[in-house]
């Protein structure tokens, strides 16, 4: 069973900086395709950045040039490096694992951005 599990998420001030990390097991973490989406309220889960297996990344037109994916696959963790961060920035951050048919979520990390 694929356990993934975020932490890193908070209360933060506008132009301040979060690192969400997302643990995996359960799984060939190395294969999957992994992504980081957000939902904030009363909108519609959206993808922010997602890397994979091979390195390549990709990123919504909103947060490019402000958050970096990356992934180690030594110790089966994916991270969200987010700076400058704005109000609208402020949601519940998932993790996301693919591979074939799988599709797995982590319970979600609160960020909060706001003075």
């Amino acid at each position: 069973q694929v356990q993934l599990v975020e932490s890193g998420g908070g209360l933060v001030q506008p132009g301040g900086s979060l690192r969400l990390s997302c643990a995996a097991s359960g799984t060939i973490f190395s294969r999957d395709k992994m992504g980081w989406y957000r939902q904030a309220p009363a909108k519609q889960r959206e993808l922010v950045a997602e890397i994979t297996s091979g390195g390549t990344t990709s990123y919504v037109d909103s947060v490019k040039g402000r958050f970096t994916i990356s992934r180690d696959n030594a110790k089966n963790t994916v991270y969200l490096q987010m700076n400058s961060l704005k109000p609208e920035d402020t949601a519940v951050y998932y993790c996301n694992a693919r591979f074939g048919w799988r599709n797995d979520w982590g319970q979600g990390t609160q960020v909060t951005v706001s003075s």
